[in-house]
C-alpha cells in the first residue's frame, strides 16, 4: 500500500530542535504554526504560492537565522507588489475600552474579516458612577461646544432614571411574577417541582439564585431603552491584518473626533503587533481612500438634499416591510435547481433549470423539503442553494435592538444618522409599573437638546439619542442568512424587542414564499413574560452538574 508520508520532508535531530516552538510538530503533514510573530506566520503562508519547499522548510531556509525576514518579505510584497490578499494571513486580537456606542457601530459596521464580541446592556448594569460620572463619553467637540450644560443634563437624567428604575422595576415584576409560580429542578427526585415544593435548602438557593437572576435581566432589558448612545461600552476585536488597515483608514476619514482618536490609539497598538499589516492605513494611500470616502460622502449627501427635499419622512413607519422579493414560482426554481446542481453528473445550471421550470410543482417541493428534512436543531444550517433567493426588509426598531441586529454580517445593511424624529418604544411593562411618565420625560429632554444640537452638529448630536428611539434602516439579505437570523432571534432568551421584529420577518418570507419557509424549521413565534427563565435553569444545572 503507498504511503503519502515519502513525500514529507525529514529532518535532522539537530532540526526538529530548531523547529521546536515553531511548529507543532515536525514529523506530520498537518501541523499548527506556534511560531510567536504574527508577521512571521502570514509570511511563512504566504510562501506557498512561490516555491514547491515545505513550509517547515522554508522556516529553517529562511526564517531561522534571519529575524526579520518576515518584516521585509511582507514590506516587499505589500508596499512593492500591492498584493493585499497576503494581509489577511496575520491575525491581531485588540480590545477598545471605554467608547460610545456611536463608536462602536461605525467600527462594527465594518463585516469581512473581523469579529466583534462586546459588552452586553441586557445583563450588565449602567447605574454606578465612576470618580462621581456616569459611565458616557464627554466628546469633546461636543464638550467645548454651547451645548455642553444640556448634552450632561440630558444624559445625567437619562442615567438617573435608569438608576433609581432598576429596583423598583424588580420590585414590580416580582409581584407580577412571583417565585412561586415556577417549577425548578429538585436534586432529589431528578424532575422540576413548582418552588414551594422543594425541601433542601441548596435547591432553595439554587431556584432563588436562578429568579433572581432572570428578574434582573428583564428589568435591565426594560429600562435599557432609557440609555443614550454616547453609554460607555467595551469592544474585543479579532481580525486580520488586511481587515484592520481597512477598519483604520474609514475610521481615521470620520467626522468624528472620538472615532479619529481611537484610530490613533488602535493604529499605535496593532503597529506593536502586526506592524507590516497597518502602516499604510494613515499614508498617502491610505489617505488617497479617505479623500475618495469624504468626497463621495459630500457629493452624494447634496444630490440627497436636493433631490429628496420634497420626499415627506416617514409619519408612521411600520415595524417589518418587505420591500422587495422574487416571484414565489421563480424562487422556487431557482432554490430546487441549485439543490439539484450540486449532485448533477455534468449538467449545465442553464439545463437543470429549464427542467425544474417543467416539473410538477409536488415534485419541486419534495427537492426543496428533501434538503432541510433532516435538520433537528437551528445548528443544522440549510446549504447554499438557500443564498439563491433575497428579500429586501426595512426596519423601523428601536436603537438598543439595531444594536443586535447589527452583529449579523452576512447580509447588507445601510442605516441613516441616529435622530429621535420617529418616536421611540415604550415597553408595556414600565406602563403598568408606573414608570411611563418618568420615561417620556428622558425621551422629551433628550430630543429637545438633540434638536438643538443637530442643527450646527448633526453628527455628534447622535451621542445624546436614546436606546428606545425607533432608528430606520434596511436589511437585503438571502435565505440562508434569514433563517439563521430568524432562529437564532426568536429563542425564547431573547430580547422581546428584536423576538418580534424577526417574528414579523419570517411572518413575511411565509406570505411571499410559503413552500421554502418550511425550511425555516426552528422559529419560535410564542411569547414569554420571562424570556430569561429556562435558560438560567439550564445554566445553573450544569453549574451544579457540569
Amino acid at each position: 500500500m503507498f504511503d503519502s508520508r515519502v513525500f514529507l520532508d525529514s529532518f535532522t535531530e539537530e532540526e526538529k530542535a530548531e523547529l521546536k516552538g515553531h511548529f507543532s510538530n515536525a514529523d506530520k503533514a498537518v501541523f499548527a504554526i506556534i511560531t510567536p510573530k504574527q508577521v512571521d506566520r502570514g509570511a511563512l503562508m504566504s510562501r506557498y504560492s512561490r516555491t514547491d519547499k515545505t513550509m517547515r522548510r522554508v522556516f529553517l531556509d529562511e526564517f531561522a537565522n534571519n529575524a526579520s525576514r518576515g518584516e521585509e518579505f511582507y514590506r516587499r510584497v505589500l508596499l512593492e507588489y500591492g498584493d493585499d490578499s497576503v494581509a489577511e494571513l496575520g491575525e491581531a486580537q485588540v480590545a477598545v475600552e471605554g467608547i460610545s456606542n456611536v463608536a462602536a457601530k461605525k467600527i462594527e459596521d465594518r463585516r469581512i474579516g473581523l469579529s466583534y464580541l462586546e459588552k452586553s446592556s441586557r445583563y450588565v448594569a449602567f447605574d454606578q458612577k465612576v470618580g462621581g460620572y456616569y459611565r458616557y463619553v464627554r466628546e469633546e467637540s461636543i464638550m467645548t461646544s454651547p451645548h455642553a450644560d444640556r448634552y450632561v443634563e440630558a444624559c445625567d437624567h437619562s442615567f438617573d432614571t435608569y438608576s433609581k428604575s432598576i429596583q423598583r422595576l424588580q420590585s414590580f415584576l416580582k409581584e407580577r411574577e412571583p417565585i412561586e409560580r415556577f417549577i425548578f429542578f429538585e436534586s432529589a427526585s431528578q424532575r422540576e417541582v413548582k418552588f414551594d415544593q422543594l425541601k433542601s435548602d441548596k435547591d432553595i438557593k439554587s431556584a432563588e439564585r436562578i429568579y433572581n437572576v432572570t428578574i434582573k435581566a428583564k428589568a435591565l432589558d426594560l429600562l435599557r431603552g432609557l440609555l443614550p448612545a454616547s453609554t460607555m461600552t467595551n469592544v474585543g476585536i479579532t481580525g486580520n491584518g488586511r481587515a484592520f488597515e481597512y477598519l483604520l483608514t474609514m475610521m481615521y476619514g470620520s467626522k468624528l473626533r472620538e472615532i479619529r482618536l481611537i484610530a490613533d490609539q488602535l493604529f499605535a497598538e496593532l503597529n506593536a503587533v502586526i506592524p507590516s499589516f497597518v502602516r499604510r492605513a494613515n499614508d498617502r494611500y491610505g489617505q488617497a481612500l479617505q479623500k475618495y470616502f469624504s468626497e463621495t460622502e459630500s457629493t452624494v449627501n447634496r444630490l440627497a438634499k436636493s433631490y429628496l427635499s420634497d420626499v415627506p419622512p416617514e409619519d408612521s413607519p411600520e415595524l417589518v416591510r418587505l420591500l422587495d422579493f422574487e416571484d414565489n414560482f421563480q424562487a422556487e426554481v431557482k432554490v430546487a435547481s441549485a439543490i439539484l446542481y450540486e449532485q448533477a453528473r455534468g449538467q449545465s445550471l442553464h439545463a437543470i433549470t429549464n427542467y425544474v421550470k417543467s416539473m410538477p410543482t409536488q415534485e419541486r417541493h419534495q427537492v426543496m423539503r428533501a434538503y432541510t428534512d433532516f435538520r433537528t436543531n437551528r445548528r443544522h444550517r440549510p446549504g447554499r442553494a438557500f443564498e439563491m433567493v433575497d428579500y429586501t426588509f426595512e426596519l423601523f426598531t428601536n436603537f438598543g435592538m439595531f444594536r443586535d441586529l447589527h452583529r449579523h454580517r452576512i447580509l447588507t445593511m445601510e442605516r441613516q444618522l441616529l435622530s429621535p424624529r420617529h418616536g421611540y418604544d415604550l415597553p408595556q411593562e414600565l406602563i403598568e409599573a408606573g414608570l411611563d411618565n418618568d420615561f417620556a420625560d428622558c425621551m422629551y429632554l433628550t430630543k429637545q437638546v438633540y434638536e438643538a444640537m443637530s442643527k450646527t452638529m448633526p453628527e455628534e448630536a447622535q451621542y445624546v439619542v436614546s436606546f428606545a428611539h425607533r432608528y430606520p434602516y434596511f436589511i437585503k439579505m438571502n435565505l440562508r442568512e434569514a433563517c439563521h437570523m430568524i432562529e437564532l432571534r426568536t429563542v425564547p432568551q431573547g430580547h422581546p424587542d428584536y423576538r418580534l421584529a424577526c417574528q414579523k420577518i419570517y411572518s413575511e418570507i411565509k406570505r411571499v414564499h410559503p413552500a421554502l419557509c418550511e425550511g425555516i424549521k426552528f422559529a419560535d413565534m410564542n411569547r414569554y413574560r420571562l424570556e430569561r427563565l429556562d435558560a438560567e435553569k439550564k445554566t445553573e444545572k450544569k453549574r451544579q452538574f457540569g
